[in-house]
């Protein structure tokens, strides 16, 4: 830390040069974690991949056609607040308490005139209560839009490459973020995979990959191992250890929300993908316990501030342990779980995206609230070259096509 005050802010190459002697240092004394980045590696881990379950024609339907419209309300509900080292969990709930709004169940309300101390994101004219027409642009939106595309066209033949040229020819650089963003630069300087993820990259294990899972949950719905192995293809092209384990995770807790009877069944299943030796399997596990132990939902929220909140808002551990909380006190009710954890604070678009999209399987569609889900209209905008203004439907019924046929 001393290093890094000593270095004046406009001073690039000292920056760069700090990055470059971090990535060098070895861990801490005692360190006890065993958290391997290869594929093999993570396999060695584990001590049983979890089985594939069939999820019959009907229910695919249904629940993938939920899955998509769950994530992106859940998303366009958190993008007002999305900015945690401003809407911590105190700001968020007081502002709330202003608007008459405590607890969440519906989009954020726009205060006029907004109270001092407050500040929405700038996306709050689409995205707060009354003003949603349609979804708003997002990167929790672009990445699976983009993935059921690279899906298509190129199945269980995915690798990091193929990602990344699909981001260096579809994706505005500036609307790339974090991990994602040191990738794309580093491939824009003729890096290719692992070193894309590794090279002047301290985000990455932050949250990136972890939005980018929920697809390949839903084409091998019910099969949470082969969704986490092709994950995989996806994550490592940016991330490392806990970030590439996020998306792992992502994809094999909404693969198996297909087939549980209830959330702590998913997220007890999908833990099977995690290095049990991790920050993130400790993690998942203490919330767990804390759930089995009969606390409230807010107090295990203060004790996941306690444990994790020292990492960036953005990071894969503290976000995870917010969404596995907001999903086990949600009682299976999606409003429930997606307003629990906007208020829970963090990164609050992507944890209402892939709550959303766990809470919405699990529920099914007619279970899903009109006030969020009608003011979509069945449309989302996206960054993404030539997939602006996509029919929400026409990205599930894809998705269902993809999942019935299967993968090549």
């Amino acid at each position: 830390m001393g290093a890094a005050n000593d270095i004046d802010p406009s001073d690039n190459d000292a920056l760069l040069e700090l990055v470059d002697r971090m990535d060098e240092l070895p861990r801490i004394d005692g360190w006890k974690y065993e958290e391997p980045t290869a594929l093999d590696d993570i396999v060695a881990t584990l001590p049983s991949p979890p089985s594939a379950q069939r999820v019959s024609s009907a229910d695919l339907t249904d629940k993938v056609h939920a899955a998509w419209l769950g994530r992106i309300a859940g998303c366009n509900v958190g993008k007002p607040v999305e900015r945690g080292d401003h809407w911590t969990v105190e700001r968020i709930r007081d502002y709330l308490t202003l608007a008459d709004a405590y607890p969440l169940r519906d989009y954020v309300p726009l205060l006029d005139p907004m109270p001092e101390g407050f500040e929405l994101r700038e996306s709050w004219p689409e995205t707060t209560r009354g003003n949603v027409n349609g979804s708003a642009r997002d990167d929790d939106i672009d990445y699976p839009i983009l993935t059921l595309h690279l899906l298509e066209q190129h199945g269980r033949k995915l690798t990091p490459a193929i990602v990344g040229d699909a981001w260096l020819n579809l994706f505005p650089l500036e609307q790339v973020f974090t991990a994602e963003r040191a990738a794309y630069v580093n491939m824009v300087y003729g890096c290719v995979p692992p070193e894309t993820a590794t090279r002047r990259n301290p985000f990455r294990e932050w949250i990136g990959a972890q939005i980018r899972g929920d697809v390949f949950g839903y084409v091998f719905a019910g099969d949470p191992w082969s969704a986490a192995q092709l994950s995989y293809q996806d994550a490592s092209l940016s991330h490392i250890g806990n970030g590439i384990y996020g998306e792992m995770w992502a994809a094999a807790l909404v693969a198996a929300a297909f087939t549980a009877a209830d959330a702590r069944e998913a997220i007890e299943v999908s833990l099977q993908v995690v290095p049990p030796r991790s920050r993130l399997a400790e993690a998942i596990h203490h919330v767990l316990d804390l759930h089995g132990s009969g606390v409230t939902w807010e107090e295990t929220l203060g004790q996941i501030w306690a444990a994790y909140g020292h990492y960036s808002w953005v990071h894969t551990i503290n976000n995870a342990a917010a969404v596995v909380a907001s999903l086990l006190w949600a009682d299976g009710d999606y409003t429930t779980a997606v307003g629990r954890v906007v208020m829970s604070g963090w990164d609050t678009d992507s944890n209402g995206a892939t709550v959303g999209s766990v809470a919405a399987i699990l529920a099914g569609r007619q279970a899903l609230p009109g006030h969020l889900i009608d003011p979509l209209h069945d449309r989302t905008r996206s960054a993404l070259f030539g997939f602006d203004g996509s029919a929400i439907s026409d990205l599930a019924d894809r998705t269902v096509r993809l999942a019935t046929r299967g993968l090549d």
